[in-house]
């Protein structure tokens, strides 16, 4: 995939795709909290994602307490966000969209 950054109006387009995906305070990356019913749910998450992020060669920033897996994506390489980023944070709606339903 590109590595080239998204202008901020193909940003906005396509967080209208992503409405739970939010930019950060300098436009550089997405982020976004997902909640889960327990910690065991919030690992598994993790684990289907960053099983992905790897064989994509792309890995994602993130936290987790307990319940709460807050994930923010950027391409380091094109200083913001790019095709790449957009693909893992569909991916990652996708996984969560498994715990939710």
């Amino acid at each position: 995939m590109a590595m080239v950054k998204l202008t901020a109006d193909q940003l906005e387009s396509e967080l209208k795709k992503l409405p739970e995906w939010r930019q950060d305070g300098q436009g550089n990356a997405i982020q976004r909290r997902f909640l889960f019913a327990d910690f065991a749910q919030a690992f598994a998450f993790m684990t289907q994602v960053a099983l992905a992020a790897e064989k994509r060669d792309h890995h994602p920033e993130w936290a987790n307490v307990y319940n709460k897996v807050d994930v923010t994506l950027t391409t380091h390489d094109a200083k913001g966000v790019t095709a790449r980023d957009l693909d893992l944070a569909r991916y990652a709606d996708e996984v969560f969209a498994r715990f939710a339903g």
